[in-house]
């Protein structure tokens, strides 16, 4: 199990970017596969993005494909979201997640793949 705390949310109007950053504790942070997942209002937490141990194989929701990215720093211990030409669509709670194994190295989209969640940033874009 890892602790997740993730920052960087706020507000931002359409068409502009935000950087979400999840610091993870201990130093086994290399050995999980990472994702991020959010929930608007009134909806049920859906997946983001995820990416493996190393950090050279990412995935993307058909929804925020070719505007959101996903990187880690296994360095820092650090997962990040960058977020480009906002919607007001993405408009949520963004929670990071670790894989609930160590070791399961490749792509997961369940939430039920993930044991470990940190206590997630809202994000607000507006139109």
């Amino acid at each position: 199990q890892v602790q997740l705390v993730e920052s960087g949310g706020g507000l931002q109007q359409a068409g502009g970017s935000l950087r979400l950053s999840c610091a993870a504790s201990g130093r086994t942070f290399s050995s999980y596969t990472m994702g991020w997942f959010r929930q608007a209002p009134g909806k049920e937490r859906e997946f983001v993005a995820s990416i493996d141990c190393s950090g050279l194989s990412t995935s993307h929701a058909d929804s925020v494909k070719g505007r959101f990215t996903i990187s880690r720093d296994n360095v820092k211990n650090t997962l990040y979201l960058q977020m480009n030409s906002l919607k007001p669509e993405d408009t949520a709670v963004y929670y990071c997640a670790a894989h609930k194994w160590r070791h399961y190295c490749g792509i997961y989209y369940q939430e039920a793949d993930f044991g470990s969640w940190g206590q997630g940033t809202q994000v607000t874009v507006s139109s």
